[in-house]
């Protein structure tokens, strides 16, 4: 089922785009966005919009008395992080742990995330983790929110979690006790956990984020993130019927992958929608399906993770028999990364390679414009929605409806050019002067990426000599392998920093956990009780990640300004540039080698 392969160049290819022109223009239209305010021209919901955090999905809250506890293991986040912790310690035998979260229900980003038109941006084959152990094939090739929050509650039911589960609790503080070797956890429960090792696996983007636009605080009307979708007011459901819109003007600020997939609802529903646009985003093809029955029948054991495999090759370039995936990413990646390398055996030097490489990045830049200009009726419009930035600059978005909306009569396009609103009224915002009512005001203006480790966390971590995780961060990350900090003994934390970041989260969340919970086996078996990170080696996994994102940094630089750069900032603090930059293949190579070793490098084991 949709597999392919990529034809190749022979030769290289001419240069036939003007690469001084697009240089210059990607420069122009980077300049005008970035802002001295970095990350600080956003605030958060703390700034006098706690509501927009609050749970608006409970039905009963949960009425449990406070927990005393001493266990092995504490999982802190119930998205597919948790959940996939969770179910590797318990094929492991450690069946000793609590899994939290401040949610309702286990499902995280997908217990959060219910706006309509709400899907996953990855193959849902790949995506929606332990297919295989809990016998199930999602219905559709890019399965929609509804589908995957039901996965992540079939997972826990799978594997006994529910009755292990904190629910509707938030951690506290984190207090590391060097005499017990555990770490000290209380809740807003008043729940007290002594826990010998502790997973934090509360996702890279979980925390809103709002624009700082003057006047944000004396709207009037209806106001939400789509991480917190008000259907109260809106009416209808993930899949749309939102009639209570029927009769109302509507603002969505933000165009980013969220908005993306909102928008084409929103226009259908709403008398009449603005989109507030800052940067344009790259926006493919997402040709989505449902599922073949007879290609599900014929799938067999493995399936799941040679797909995965596969879809990691072509996303770094190397080439396989087929493209088992075949969709927007392993097009785009295996574009960039390697389709321009001629096969003919003819030499490629730096000299030869690097303009060719270019030459792919502005060719593929150059097809996402010409597909906005073919959708899009109105050229003034379409010019709007044009991104000038490299490939991989930002997350790209694949969707079959968002460009389109754009030609309906009640739709406009705001493009503020980078400089964002004016400001928000009463009843309604400025731009340019022109005062535009409305009744609500949706953000899909994304979460917070490089504010303080405890601010995005939510709690306090405090390790040895009480010395606290955000102190140890203050400069940016520091960390081994991106999954242990010196002073921080048994405390491991997955998800994204300082490791080999995959496009498809859920299978990198899955190699951090199988490496972590194999070396938590191997240490309680020869008596261990505590792991911890040396300084020499976190200073020198540092220097690694230096070195080897040159080229990305290189790359960063001239990109318009998003989480992936600070905004444009201190590329230290950049999200991308601090991560391995020898690629995920490489990077899952080195831990097998580590693991390999039975030496434990870097970490001291006692």
């Amino acid at each position: 089922m949709n597999q392919a392969t990529h034809a190749d160049a022979t030769t290289p290819q001419p240069l036939a785009l003007d690469a001084a022109a697009l240089r210059q223009k990607y420069a122009q239209e980077r300049e005008v966005r970035l802002k001295p305010t970095r990350n600080e021209q956003y605030i958060g919901t703390d700034a006098g919009f706690d509501n927009l955090v609050d749970d608006p999905y409970i039905d009963q809250p949960i009425v449990r008395d406070a927990v005393d506890e001493t266990i092995e293991v504490l999982v802190v986040g119930g998205g597919f992080g948790g959940l996939v912790c969770a179910a590797n310690l318990t094929k492991a035998g450690i069946g000793d742990f609590r899994i939290l979260d401040k949610a309702g229900d286990f499902g995280g980003t997908w217990y959060w995330n219910r706006y309509p038109g709400a899907q996953c941006d990855i193959e849902s084959y790949i995506y929606m983790p332990l297919l295989e152990e809990t016998g199930y094939v999602p219905t559709e090739k890019y399965a929609h929110a509804p589908e995957i929050f039901a996965h992540a509650q079939r997972i826990a039911r799978h594997f006994g979690l529910y009755e292990k589960s904190l629910l509707q609790t938030q951690v506290l503080e984190m207090t590391w006790d060097e005499q017990a070797r555990r770490w000290i956890v209380s809740t807003d429960r008043g729940d007290v956990l002594r826990a010998r090792y502790v997973f934090t696996a509360s996702g890279p983007l979980n925390r809103p984020k709002l624009p700082g636009i003057a006047g944000i605080d004396r709207f009037k009307g209806a106001l939400f993130h789509t991480s917190r979708w008000d259907y109260a007011y809106t009416g209808g459901n993930a899949s749309g019927g939102m009639t209570g819109l029927a009769d109302k003007r509507v603002a969505v600020i933000g165009t980013g992958a969220t908005a993306v997939q909102c928008v084409p609802y929103l226009a259908q529903h709403a008398k009449y929608l603005y989109v507030i646009q800052r940067t344009p985003a790259n926006v493919g093809e997402r040709g989505n399906a449902p599922t073949d029955p007879a290609w599900a029948q014929s799938l067999q054991a493995g399936w799941q993770r040679e797909r995965m495999r596969n879809f990691n090759g072509w996303i770094e370039g190397v080439k396989s028999d087929s493209d088992l995936v075949n969709d927007g990413w392993t097009q785009l990646f295996y574009g960039v990364r390697a389709g321009w390398i001629p096969t003919d055996g003819s030499p490629l030097t730096p000299e030869i390679a690097m303009p060719l490489a270019e030459q792919a990045d502005f060719r593929i830049g150059s097809q996402w414009r010409e597909r906005v200009a073919q959708t899009v009726q109105r050229a003034d419009v379409a010019e709007g929605l044009m991104a000038w930035y490299g490939a991989l600059c930002k997350r790209p978005a694949f969707n079959d409806n968002y460009l389109p909306a754009f030609n309906r009569d009640n739709v406009s396009l705001i493009d503020t050019q980078g400089s964002g609103l004016d400001e928000i009224g009463e009843y309604g915002f400025t731009h340019a002067g022109t005062h535009y009512p409305v009744n609500c005001i949706v953000f899909a203006t994304g979460f917070e990426v490089g504010t303080d480790y405890s601010r995005r966390a939510g709690f306090t971590v405090r390790g040895v000599g009480e010395k606290t995780l955000a102190q140890h961060f203050e400069n940016g990350m520091r960390t081994l392998h991106g999954f242990y900090a010196h002073g921080f003994p048994n405390l491991f934390f997955l998800g994204v920093g300082q490791n080999g970041v995959k496009p498809n989260f859920t299978d990198m969340l899955t190699e951090q956990v199988e490496h972590l919970v194999d070396l938590i086996a191997t240490t309680r078996r020869s008596g261990g009780t505590r792991i911890e990170a040396e300084a020499s080696a976190e200073a020198a996994w540092l220097q690694t990640l230096v070195d080897k994102s040159q080229m990305a940094r290189a790359y960063l630089t001239s990109c318009t300004p998003s989480y992936f750069n600070d905004e444009g900032g201190d590329l230290n603090k950049s999200w991308i540039a601090n991560n391995y930059g020898g690629g995920t293949l490489e990077f899952a190579q080195l831990l097998q080698d580590w693991r390999e070793r039975d030496d434990h490098q870097g970490l001291s084991v006692d």
